[in-house]
């Protein structure tokens, strides 16, 4: 088959950046398929680029983006990018199936567009439930528009040959829009245990970001963004400022870099460092270097059904976890004893937290071995784009 991927944000892993897309292709590719996948890029000079990359045909379609935006601008972001890639996929011949990810929602526009002319079938993941996040975020406050999209929402479900969300809260989300159990599945965000593992600490990269080994370090990695809590964290860290034993590290980009820049400075927190924003091999280094991840969101509802990339990297890399949503990850790492829960609204919870997890070793190699087990018997990207593969194959059956 000749799949269209169509992912606003897509990226492989020698770059920064979530990498799910990239794993179901490799894997749609070694099924036989053809993908050719539909992205942003503003890097690019011409309109859109072509290029095979790691076996998956690119089309980079020339458009900017950033969680540094204002509202208004990632708006019109999100609309350049649902006109241009529409006209692109438009153009793409003897195309089998469509397969459309979001955020945002209007990547679902393309996917109808193809239908509509073509009758391409198109299967639809939900990454998080739009438009009911900015909604709760406060970013789409205009009724007319929150009408609107909440139409566009049910009419995407409706004409997508299958669902696929991310959580169960997003599962719950998409069937509580009228859809039938049948034609959803929840495929969460992947573990990629071949990528995150316990080994040595790299002593060079240790070296180079002057990390000493004595200290017990805590890393928050992944997005940076005004969903991810980090003045929650940036004030734990401030009670914690005199124990000279903890330290708390950043990795990654998004619109709160200098959030943590300006409060590393105006509140002297000579416990917090921001190291930067790395591909995934350095990532998954210094990840091993940490003690404990940090997987926080915004005390918000719809936060909850979060399926965040750094819970999944952290299992695979054998790390006890700390998560502050009230969901399914709260359940995850209670019942498979690989972290703990802590009061989103109690900043000396987590400090709390940290303290009592440095104090205690023992207790940490059991939830890291715990954390290992769950990314290689659950959440193993072998095992969750094989679950994706025959969701493809049940919608679109392979050419004989």
């Amino acid at each position: 088959m000749k799949i269209l991927y169509i992912h606003q944000y897509f990226t492989t892993p020698d770059i920064p950046g979530a990498t799910r897309s990239y794993w179901v292709s490799q894997a749609l590719i070694e099924q036989g398929h053809e993908v050719t996948m539909i992205y942003a890029n503003d890097k690019i000079v011409t309109n859109t680029f072509k290029e095979d990359r790691f076996g998956i045909k690119t089309i980079a379609v020339k458009v900017s983006y950033s969680n540094s935006m204002s509202i208004f601008r990632r708006f019109l972001a999100f609309v350049k990018f649902m006109f241009r890639s529409t006209k692109v996929a438009l153009q793409e011949k003897d195309v089998d199936l469509v397969y459309a990810t979001s955020t945002p929602l209007t990547i679902g526009f393309p996917a109808l567009v193809i239908k509509f002319f073509k009758g391409t079938p198109f299967v639809f993941e939900v990454r998080d439930l739009w438009p009911e996040v900015p909604i709760q975020m406060g970013a789409l406050k205009n009724p007319i528009i929150i009408r609107l999209a909440k139409w566009f929402e049910r009419h995407i479900y409706k004409k997508a040959a299958h669902i696929i969300a991310l959580s169960p809260g997003m599962e719950d989300g998409v069937l509580a829009e009228g859809i039938p159990q049948e034609k959803v599945s929840m495929i969460s965000n992947m573990a990629k245990i071949d990528k995150f593992w316990v080994r040595e600490p790299h002593t060079a990269i240790m070296e180079e970001l002057q990390l000493k080994p004595e200290v017990f370090k805590v890393i928050y990695f992944g997005s940076l963004g005004v969903s991810n809590a980090i003045d929650y964290i940036l004030d734990a860290a401030k009670l914690l400022v005199d124990n000279k034993s903890i330290e708390i590290l950043f990795l990654g980009n998004g619109s709160e870099v200098e959030t943590i820049k300006n409060r590393i400075a105006s509140d002297q927190l000579t416990n917090v460092r921001y190291l930067g924003n790395f591909n995934m091999e350095k990532t998954s280094e210094i990840v091993n270097i940490c003690d404990v991840s940090l997987v926080t969101f915004s005390n918000i509802p719809i936060l909850a059904t979060n399926s965040p990339n750094k819970l999944f990297d952290s299992l695979s890399a054998g790390k006890p976890i700390i998560v502050n949503s009230p969901g399914w990850t709260k359940t995850m790492v209670e019942e498979h004893q690989c972290g703990f829960f802590v009061d989103p609204n109690s900043e000396q919870a987590l400090a709390d937290r940290i303290v009592s997890m440095s104090q205690d070793r023992d207790a940490l190699i059991q939830m890291g071995l715990n954390s290992r087990k769950l990314a290689e018997t659950e959440y193993d990207k072998s095992i969750l784009c094989g679950k994706i593969v025959k969701v493809v194959h049940a919608v679109k059956p392979p050419k004989p």
